[in-house]
């Protein structure tokens, strides 16, 4: 069902290691010409523009595209009570891990009378999207919610689409998990025209945020590349992706359970294991192939797992397999190997790690309390997972009395003259003559 990549023998550069590990084909520029017209529809006409694409896009007539507060309180009783009892368990957990990640500020003196801070300032307003289409995800209205509120974010906004089954408005388990986190601005508004409401606001209707935080389509990210620049946006998230580092002692029935749980997701997900034992690669594709006939979602599964996204890559040994992991840049890392917790430690680049046969992908979507927004496409080689420094803004302060600027201020001057900027320099010495 995988393909294969053999690199066993071969020894790659970094350039060749990134050409050769799997990939899905998305193509952000095509869905950017899409998105842009509808953005710049959404700044323009506002909640008339949102109404008109939700009947387009999602064949619902809106009654209200902001859903009345007593909605999403009245939401949570049609809610199954073990569902609701799962989100508040998940929102304690990921409450108490971003809090605990908030970084503290910082002074120090670098001389007497010079003294420098820094200070973490939440962003005054958040918007954050939660995806529709082929799943319900209350747990990424969890992941985005808890950890603006652990920064410390005044104001949040959540938009996700309209829902025709509902009449218009959001699934009820969504407006559920807003209900338990005293969210009560909620948008009925998905795709591109969300992310330009949210970026631009919309007259009567809803301000502009600051930053806007989480998943969605290749239209979704098409527009949130369209309107970085106005907002902040966390990043362009592609189709999910899991990696799993295996040796000779995993359980091959939890590799390929987990490499299934991703491909459920979408065509597009990525499931790619990494190991130097060919023969547990083929009694985890053996287990694949078996699981594979027996999950709800076949069609999707196996179009994900036979796409040129997924792959089982061959490699001479432990060290050659944590090299292609960095390469990779994988959203998800299991490590499935002996000595996992070293292993672990020698990875550069991925989004969150899973150490051991006990800590599955699925746990950090929903109950870990880590959070499962996290980077795709190989972008973790250089880009962070959300969390609460998402949110905040590093402001430095800087504080110099008189002597601490005068044991300096001729250092100041000669680099101002340096660079030909003598009235920076002047700036210096008008202080240092008084």
């Amino acid at each position: 069902m995988l393909s294969r990549i053999d690199l066993r023998d071969r020894d790659l550069t970094a350039r060749e290691l990134l050409d050769v590990v799997p990939r899905a084909d998305l193509d952000v520029s095509h869905a950017l010409e899409v998105v842009t017209p509808i953005i710049a529809d959404v700044r323009e006409r506002g909640a008339d523009a949102l109404r008109e694409y939700a009947a387009r896009f999602d064949g619902v007539e809106l009654e209200h595209v902001r859903v009345p507060a007593e909605r999403i309180e009245a939401a949570l009783a049609s809610q199954d009570p073990a569902v609701l009892d799962a989100i508040r368990e998940a929102i304690i957990r990921v409450r108490a891990f971003h809090e605990a990640t908030v970084p503290p500020p910082v002074e120090i003196e670098v001389s007497p009378g010079a003294r420098l801070a820094q200070r973490w300032v939440p962003v005054g307003r958040v918007g954050l999207y939660v995806p529709g289409g082929l799943a319900v995800y209350p747990s990424s209205v969890v992941m985005n919610v808890v950890a603006a509120q652990a920064a410390g974010v005044a104001s949040i906004a959540v938009a996700t689409p309209p829902q025709r089954e509902f009449g218009g408005e959001p699934h009820p388990t969504i407006l559920a998990a807003c209900a338990l986190l005293g969210v009560d601005e909620v948008y009925a508004a998905g795709g591109a025209q969300a992310i330009a409401m949210l970026a631009y606001g919309a007259e009567d209707l809803c301000d502009p945020v600051d930053i806007i935080t989480g998943p969605g389509n290749v239209y979704v990210a098409a527009a949130k590349r369209a309107v970085n620049g106005v907002v902040g946006i966390d990043a362009e998230a592609g189709p999910t992706e899991i990696a799993i580092i295996a040796d000779e002692t995993a359980d091959p029935e939890f590799v390929a359970a987990d490499l299934l749980s991703q491909a459920e997701h979408d065509p597009l997900a990525g499931s790619v294991l990494i190991t130097h034992d060919a023969h547990l690669a083929e009694r985890v594709e053996e287990a694949l192939g078996r699981r594979a006939e027996g999950t709800k979602h076949l069609a999707r599964t196996k179009e994900a797992l036979t796409g040129v996204q997924s792959a089982v890559i061959l490699t001479s040994s432990i060290d050659q397999s944590i090299q292609v992991a960095d390469a990779y840049g994988a959203e998800h890392l299991e490590i499935h190997t002996r000595d996992a917790d070293e292993v672990a430690g020698r990875i550069r680049s991925a989004g969150a790690v899973f150490i051991g046969p006990y800590s599955p992908v699925p746990l950090g979507d929903y109950m870990a309390g880590s959070n499962h927004v996290l980077p795709t496409g190989g972008t973790a080689r250089f880009a962070s997972g959300l969390n609460t420094t998402s949110f905040l803004k590093a402001i430095q302060y800087i504080r110099y009395d008189q002597a601490a600027l005068a044991e300096i201020g001729h250092k100041v001057i000669a680099l101002a003259n340096a660079e030909d900027l003598p009235a920076h320099g002047q700036a210096v010495q008008a202080r240092l003559e008084g």
